[in-house]
């Protein structure tokens, strides 16, 4: 048997178990006597189909009714979602229900010579328990023969490194599309010949593809509209081509715990949210308070050669990007309120797009106007004195008018417990102007009562204007009382501080873990370490990793895992990839250490130490290294549900025994088994 043949056999062998798996293995798996009603769980079976499943010579127009049969009533739920046709259809084809069945028209005028299929997802369910019937597919062709080439893959969030489930993966023929490395326009010039979807582990088996060369691209497609949307939906993309006649061969099982057909992939798709582009202009401009503008681009890292302003002179502003694609700006004015006008007029110079999308260079004029407008609170406090001044002079007597609330305003907490290695961080309304440092009191009181000065300084955040930082060598054991004098501090508004007065204990190391990690990096690369939480929160970074120790201190008891970013061009973050550049995103892993295990357990005052092998970790991925590293996972999933289950039993028998009596049970996964083989014997094409 050559190898077309033998492809051939595996594909409707494939076919037959993807079809029938769900149905089949649910109503073997559970066959009995009948008890007297038990609540039905299983999925409606097809008894017949008209024409037949597999059909070929199919006409392109006037196409007759589709009527598939089952042996119970059923329902279509989800079906704008769950059902799509492969290669898409036009106008998509309309299902209706129809005694205990269904019927199928097809609306468009088909391709000759091309193999059709109709993917239901879970959409068909029995009428009255809504059982679903997973991976129901109807598949005909135009021409004399159904193309037989089946391949599987795995599409995973290349920043969590974890499953994107639910998404379309689209194959073009090499050969239909334009080869431009510069631009890949495929994604919005074609339509893809073969669609294939993924599960909810993100596992896809792409079936009916012929044997020829593939383009290969998952599109997440969160408005189902079979449409790429940059800045939307996720999209990954396959370097080179790939021909399923080429690839290893795979192994197949009905997974029995999701209920429906899994693989090992052949494939993996490392998807991103790529930029969408828009047109650069200046939007909207404001200004908001007296001492601040606002300037609204519509996109991100707008090019601007120059601001100027009539009545303010070049070094009386400051520019501070607010987002991080800089696509808006503040104005910080650094005169004296005195010298503002109401009206500040001036000119920006910046590129902007023509009407072909084209940067050009331009000037457009500044009008910012602004002027006091009195808030609700403030009317309601000015109509309050206004009362007590006018109350005081009919009795007679003097009236001083109260001090009004200093406008200068920040954020610090006044008390709590500091994290030595984060200092103590305060946020201000507005830039500061000035700082008188040797104004600024640092005391600690020691177990014994006996005080001491302490070394403070307020040193500014290089990523944010606003953002200061009160640095000093914290240590435990004593209380700090942190003195800030009035005037010691002043904006560029003109507004100076009250008083200040904070207190403070410094955490206790002994309540913590500490991390401790061996780094053996490639030369001349850089990585980013970061240490998450159980549930996948970032609580640590480290940047600019290279080869020696790296330490996170201050660790809160619990789960941890990491997360490690090959910094290639050290910029100190993630990059995402751009589709249309067809350039691939940064890989970011998640570290698992000789065993398989990503999740790891800290408690109070241990030292834990790990080893990382950047060269392993970003080995390149083989069919193999990923179905180990899925098997791994799989795993670990099934050991914490199983401890949970463990944990939740006892109140489970505690209450099953004082309304019935204990009768035993099979506890935790019962006759399912620890993993995703282990109903149905392994498909293996080999």
């Amino acid at each position: 048997m050559n190898r077309e043949q033998r492809h051939i056999l595996i594909w409707a062998r494939g076919a037959v178990i993807l079809f029938f798996a769900s149905a089949f293995l649910s109503r073997c798996a559970s066959m009995m006597t009948p008890s007297g009603g038990p609540k039905d769980t299983l999925p409606p079976v097809i008894v017949e189909m008209t024409p037949d499943n597999f059909s070929t010579d199919r006409p392109l127009v006037g196409h007759p009714k589709i009527y598939i049969e089952f042996d119970e009533f059923v329902q279509l739920k989800d079906q704008q979602k769950e059902f799509f046709t492969s290669p898409g259809m036009k106008k998509k084809p309309t299902l209706t229900v129809r005694g205990k069945g269904i019927v199928i028209q097809l609306r468009d005028t088909l391709e000759p010579n091309t193999t059709y299929a109709l993917d239901f997802g879970s959409a068909l369910r029995d009428n009255n328990e809504g059982n679903p019937l997973h991976a129901m597919r109807y598949v005909f062709s135009t021409g004399p023969e159904i193309d037989s080439m089946i391949l599987s893959g795995y599409t995973a969030d290349a920043y969590k490194a974890d499953s994107v489930s639910r998404t379309f993966i689209w194959f073009f023929p090499a050969d239909s599309v334009e080869n431009v490395a510069e631009y890949d326009s495929t994604l919005f010039k074609y339509k893809p010949a073969v669609i294939a979807r993924a599960q909810t582990n993100g596992i896809f088996i792409a079936q009916n593809l012929k044997p020829i060369p593939y383009r290969v691209y998952a599109v997440q497609d969160k408005n189902d509209n079979q449409l790429y949307e940059p800045g939307t939906d996720q999209v990954g993309f396959l370097d080179g081509t790939y021909n399923p006649a080429e690839l290893p061969d795979f192994a197949m099982w009905f997974d029995s715990i999701r209920n429906y057909v899994s693989a090992e992939p052949q494939l993996y798709l490392r998807m991103f949210t790529d930029r969408q582009f828009r047109r650069q202009l200046l939007a909207q401009s404001e200004r908001p308070l007296q001492h601040k503008a606002m300037l609204y681009f519509s996109a991100a890292h707008p090019q601007i050669d120059s601001i100027r302003f009539d009545s303010i002179p070049e070094d009386g502003f400051i520019v501070d990007p607010q987002t991080v694609g800089r696509d808006t700006l503040a104005l910080w004015f650094t005169v004296p309120s005195a010298e503002l006008p109401d009206t500040i007029r001036g000119s920006i110079t910046y590129y902007k797009h023509d009407s072909v999308n084209l940067l050009q260079r331009v000037t457009e004029p500044l009008k910012l106007p602004w002027r006091f407008v009195e808030t609700k609170e403030q009317e309601r406090e000015r109509q309050k004195l206004e009362r007590e001044r006018r109350k005081a002079e009919e009795a007679g007597e003097e009236w001083t008018e109260p001090k009004p609330a200093n406008p200068f305003a920040f954020k610090l907490s006044l008390s709590g417990e500091i994290n030595p290695e984060n200092h103590l961080v305060v946020d201000f309304d507005y830039p500061l102007a000035r700082v008188d440092s040797s104004a600024l009191l640092l005391t600690v009181t020691h177990p014994d009562k006996s005080v001491d000065d302490v070394p403070v300084h307020l040193v500014r955040d290089t990523a944010s204007l606003r953002r200061w930082y009160f640095r000093a060598p914290w240590q435990t054991g004593g209380q700090y009382t942190l003195t800030v004098p009035e005037g010691a501090i002043t904006d560029i508004a003109g507004f100076s501080n009250d008083s200040i007065v904070g207190k403070y204990t410094v955490l206790d190391p002994e309540k913590f873990a500490t991390v401790k990690i061996d780094v053996a990096g490639r030369e001349g690369v850089r990585y980013i370490i970061q240490l998450l939480d159980g549930g996948g929160s970032l609580k640590q970074e480290r940047r600019d990793v290279v080869s020696g120790p790296v330490q996170f201190d201050y660790v809160s008891p619990g789960e941890i895992k990491f997360r490690v970013i090959e910094d290639l061009d050290g910029n100190g973050k993630w990059d995402t990839g751009d589709v249309v550049a067809r350039r691939q995103p940064e890989r970011a892993e998640m570290y698992a250490d000789a065993s398989g295990v990503e999740t790891f357990a800290t408690k109070a005052n241990w030292e834990i130490e790990f080893r990382m092998d950047m060269p392993r970790i970003f080995a390149p991925v083989t069919m193999q290294s990923l179905s180990r590293m899925l098997d791994e996972r799989e795993l670990q999933r099934l050991r914490r549900e199983e401890e949970k289950r463990s944990k939740e039993k006892p109140k489970t028998d505690a209450s099953r025994d004082r309304q019935n009596g204990d009768t035993g049970g099979m506890g935790g996964f019962g006759s399912m088994g620890g993993g995703m083989k282990s109903v149905s014997n392994v498909f293996n094409t080999r």
